[in-house]
């Protein structure tokens, strides 16, 4: 068996795997977790990022206003499943203004680190970028410098450094709706410079695995394993109706995670309930935080679908590995 390397969670949403249910991932009974008008503003709350927090959990969430601006709100929950989200905005304090004036944001990851909770975020600075902030109690948000140049979107730290530097996947774009995307690597020795970029994974050309043909990047903080670390990305195909967006797993090598050992050819999750077909954006799945438990292997999987509401999904660490390495991407 595959083993969790981090801190027991016994408080994890779970449910059981439904008796013959044959796919790695299943969602939860009850979603979406989240609807769309879940704050008086909103439009839209979906691509968000959860963390436990205190005696139980927090968020931080994309909440598109009816106006359909973008921004991010922080949230909190007992059970990591009926949430109360902050109906104003976060307010970043910051050394510059020129860094710390909102343009737009969205998607944001958590990553607990160091006694910090750190945010990453699509920021805009002159089109998308990487933001990056912290708090320590989800009330009052500091932030620093942007991490790249434009244009990069979905910037994911790893909750500890490697080789003695913070380290970050990102998926360097374009300034429109990206039709392209690879998965790169880079590191940091301050979290202010950021350099020794490395690829790490592409798109895939042909039908061996055409759900990722398009585009693909990374979703929740990688989560550390005894056989690696484990990420859970999301693909896109470029169909006769539109993008569809799904989730797949890849195994990174633990001291030079630019290295992939394994990745399913197969995806793990994509559109098939009415909430994640039907919405704002229709056909997407994407995965922006996953929730572990060490003692036990247990995941739970925070996503937006169809850009319009969060439902909730589960996996364990040996059902991710174990279908990963039965349907391999080879080549």
């Amino acid at each position: 068996m595959s083993r969790i390397i981090g801190n027991a969670l016994p408080n994890i949403p779970w449910q059981e795997k439904p008796a013959g249910y044959t796919m790695p991932v299943w969602r939860y009974s009850e979603n979406p977790i989240i609807e769309r008008d879940a704050i008086p503003s909103s439009n839209s709350i979906f691509n968000s990022a959860v963390v436990p927090f205190e005696d139980g959990f927090a968020g931080v969430f994309r909440c598109d206003s009816r106006s359909v601006s973008m921004d991010i709100f922080p949230g909190f929950s007992k059970d990591g499943i009926h949430w109360h989200i902050n109906p104003n905005p976060i307010v970043f304090e910051g050394e510059d203004p020129e860094i710390t004036r909102r343009e737009y944001r969205y998607d944001p990851r958590v990553c607990y680190m160091d006694g910090r909770y750190y945010i990453t975020w699509c920021n805009g600075y002159h089109g998308p970028t990487i933001g990056i902030g912290y708090t320590y109690d989800f009330k009052t948000f500091h932030q620093l410098e942007n991490a790249f140049l434009p244009y990069n979107r979905n910037g994911v730290l790893f909750p500890r450094k490697i080789g003695g530097h913070y380290a970050m996947l990102s998926r360097p774009s374009d300034t429109g709706h990206t039709p392209f995307g690879d998965i790169f690597y880079s590191v940091s020795p301050d979290l202010t410079f950021w350099g020794k970029h490395r690829y790490v994974m592409g798109t895939v050309a042909g039908d061996a695995s055409a759900w990722q043909s398009k585009k693909i990047g990374p979703g929740p903080i990688p989560i550390e394993t005894d056989e690696g670390w484990l990420l859970i990305y999301h693909g896109v195909i470029n169909t006769c109706n539109g993008f569809v967006y799904r989730m797949g797993c890849a195994l990174l090598d633990i001291d030079e995670p630019w290295k992939v050992k394994e990745r399913s050819a197969y995806y793990i999750l994509g559109p098939e309930k009415l909430y994640e077909l039907t919405g704002d954006v229709p056909n997407v799945t994407f995965p922006c935080a996953a929730l572990t438990d060490a003692d036990t292997g247990r995941i739970a999987i925070y996503y937006g679908c169809a850009d319009t509401v969060t439902g909730l999904a589960f996996t364990t660490v040996d059902e991710l590995l174990s279908y990963m390495k039965a349907h391999p991407l080879r080549g």
